[in-house]
């Protein structure tokens, strides 16, 4: 007799299906002014090969109490982000480069919301991380020899001030 506690597979969140990670996408948008999805303009999308840094890293307060001689009591403190590195296949296509080049050359800090979505293995979207005010903080070309074969991989870097998972998209891959 088993003392675990059984999980109702007719909920949708608690089937036990895994997620592939290689399946997703990166659409790039507007932050909507009043935050009202409905406004939001989007601007350009990727289909990248590795997607890393969805990480968010809460530093706990310690508070030391007098005559508690036994541990400390910790509370929540400040939430940091680390930097999201996008890598892809090169293409012709120059609309991150431009967002970069446009930052980087001391124009207004463009900042754009990028969501990135998680596809099952039929291309439904499942989950979404969204990425609030992301800014390109650096952006790597592909090294040119001539000796290698390799695919040419360029990577995007996104600073942002937010992480958040969001709603399942009804969209397909």
């Amino acid at each position: 007799m088993s003392s675990r506690p059984t999980v109702p597979a007719n909920i949708p969140e608690n089937r036990l299906d895994p997620l592939h990670v290689f399946r997703f996408q990166v659409d790039f948008d507007t932050d909507p002014i009043g935050g009202g999805a409905a406004s939001a303009v989007p601007l350009c999308s990727g289909a990248f090969s590795e997607c890393t840094g969805l990480e968010a890293t809460m530093e706990p307060k310690v508070i030391k109490e007098g005559g508690l001689n036994y541990g400390v009591n910790q509370r929540s403190g400040p939430v940091t982000f680390a930097t999201v590195v996008l890598k892809r296949g090169m293409t012709k296509t120059r609309d991150l480069y431009k967002w970069f080049e446009m930052v980087g050359n001391g124009s207004y800090a463009y900042r754009l919301v990028a969501t990135i979505t998680m596809f099952d293995t039929t291309g439904k979207g499942i989950l979404s991380w969204k990425l609030q005010k992301a800014l390109p903080v650096k952006f790597k070309a592909a090294d040119l020899s001539a000796k290698n074969s390799e695919i040419g991989v360029e990577e995007l870097h996104l600073a942002h001030e937010g992480l958040s998972l969001i709603d399942v998209r009804i969209s397909t891959l």
